[in-house]
């Protein structure tokens, strides 16, 4: 009687190959082999649980009995305790499903990541994927924004503009051709939610890009990914051949007459490409560098064309709304913020990793029921939310809900999802300094604000770091502030200061010399 096969899941995300998931699955192979098991080794994509990694995970009749954080060296035990069979051991979590960090979410987006093999339409067909598609396909542009419209969805990449808003714009500008590009230059400190999706389940994106072109009237989109994301390009460029031999792209996608191709590009390492005018610029061979509107891009964007900038998870929500409507994704979330963020824990956390909720949830919630407070023990002083131009938030305000009107309120933004934890040894002057010092570094040099404010706000944060004439220091740096936020041309320049007066606010004994 032949052996049934057990197939053994070991992630390819780049989080769980830089702790040796390559080898582990090596590893899991050669002592099977030398013991007559018959397994299948599957590489799927991170469950988002990063202080696990690698995690294996093992099929069972009960179920997905996962394992970790595993190391090369478990393996030999881990058969000794007969893993195959999901029996114990002590880097046994038993079912992933009940782990209580990943039990606790709303998975929508990331339904399938870290649960299918991501290249295969098998496993994506089986587990949703193309529904949404198919209904996109069977109607009309105007029906499909519609939807997309009434579900509340807005930009996923930090602006939170309603995307149906954007798409109606492109649909009713006359043109020859219009394109739809995927903004994947995740930049911001403490992010990392774009990269997983594109490494653990790329069908979802290429899925709400078409979707996105069927809409718009597009024919051609690009997946602009940023040079540092080497397993994401591979990944997508992998995807992108996968669907065009299954006429899922081409001229004659699913038989339905209706055309769209895509490419994917390689971004050259500027953070201000990751601001979609910089981004166009870089798409045509130019130097990443702003552009003034309008025009907006939707009605004169890449090549001067009607073109849809959207962020990875703003088009990778697309295909669930389709599928299952747009009151289904409007139940989640509040007030104006409807459907779920995934937040990206980082920092000094105990559990740090990807946490997929509705719009709502607290910080407090996040930061310490997620991600179990700090991993050195200390207390937590602060949270950068939003990135490197985001704003600093006490633990007195960890209340706060996670929308972005709520955060608005309190002067902070949702931006990417990002939020970056720091212990209690943190100098809020030289975290104040370090945007300054980053904008220095990473400003395209375009508008006067932004290039040269960056560096005066820079050498007056050294002053007052030194204690020289704090208090006029301290004035003439809000000046530098003021001027850099209502003259720069872009975000850049332009939100630097939330962090820099955040500081300011919260921690005012640290900018006393």
């Amino acid at each position: 009687m032949t052996k049934n096969t057990i197939k053994i899941f070991v992630p390819c995300d780049a989080a769980a190959l830089s702790v040796g998931a390559n080898d582990i699955a090596n590893e899991i192979k050669k002592i099977a082999r030398k013991i007559g098991e018959h397994i299948q080794i599957i590489r799927n994509g991170s469950r988002g649980m990063l202080w696990l990694e690698p995690l294996v995970e093992v099929e069972t009749k009960a179920g997905r009995i996962a394992y970790g954080p595993v190391q090369a060296g478990d393996i030999q035990s881990l058969f000794d305790a007969d893993f195959l069979s999901g029996k114990p051991h002590e880097l046994c979590l038993g079912l992933t499903e009940k782990i209580p960090y990943f039990a606790k979410q709303e998975r929508l987006t990331f339904s399938r990541c870290g649960l299918i093999d991501p290249v295969s339409m098998a496993d994506y067909a089986l587990h949703g994927g193309l529904s949404g598609l198919r209904k996109a396909l069977a109607t009309t542009p105007e029906n499909i924004i519609d939807i997309v419209t009434k579900s509340g969805l807005r930009g996923r990449g930090g602006a939170g503009f309603p995307t149906g808003i954007k798409w109606k714009t492109a649909l009713e500008a006359v043109a020859d051709q219009k394109y739809i590009c995927a903004n994947a230059d995740e930049g911001d400190s403490g992010t990392f939610a774009d990269r997983m999706l594109m490494e653990g389940d790329p069908f979802v994106l290429l899925e709400g890009m078409v979707i996105a072109g069927l809409a718009t009237g597009a024919t051609i989109g690009y997946i602009y990914i940023r040079s540092e994301y080497p397993h994401a390009i591979n990944t997508m460029r992998r995807a992108v051949e996968f669907w065009r031999k299954s006429d899922l792209l081409g001229a004659n996608i699913l038989g339905s007459g209706k055309a769209f191709d895509i490419h994917v590009r390689r971004g050259a390492g500027a953070y201000i490409c990751g601001e979609e005018t910089s981004m166009l610029e870089s798409l045509e061979g130019k130097r990443g560098q702003i552009k003034v509107k309008p025009p907006i891009p939707a009605i004169e964007g890449l090549f001067g064309k009607p073109t849809i900038i959207n962020n990875v998870l703003s088009l990778a929500s697309v295909p669930i709304i389709l599928d299952k409507g747009a009151g289904f994704y409007q139940n989640y979330g509040q007030g104006r913020a409807r459907g779920t963020q995934p937040f990206q824990l980082g920092g000094d956390i105990k559990h740090g990793g990807m946490v997929e909720k509705a719009f709502g949830v607290t910080l407090r919630e996040l930061v310490e029921d997620f991600g179990g407070g700090t991993l050195s023990g200390k207390p937590i002083r602060s949270v950068q939310a939003g990135g490197p131009l985001g704003a600093y938030i006490p633990h007195s305000d960890f209340d706060v809900e996670m929308d972005y009107e709520k955060l608005a309120e309190t002067g902070a933004m949702l931006g990417h999802g990002g939020i970056v934890v720091f212990n209690e040894n943190v100098d809020m002057a030289r975290q104040a300094r370090f945007a300054m010092k980053f904008c220095e570094i990473e400003s395209c040099g375009k508008c006067t604000p932004c290039r040269i404010g960056s560096v005066r706000g820079k050498e007056t944060l050294d002053k007052i770091i030194a204690g020289e004439d704090v208090t006029a220091n301290l004035e003439l740096l809000e000046d530098i502030c003021e001027l850099m936020t209502e003259g720069s041309l872009c975000a850049m320049g332009g939100l630097t200061p939330m962090p820099v007066r955040s500081a300011i606010k919260h921690f005012g004994e640290d900018f006393k010399g």
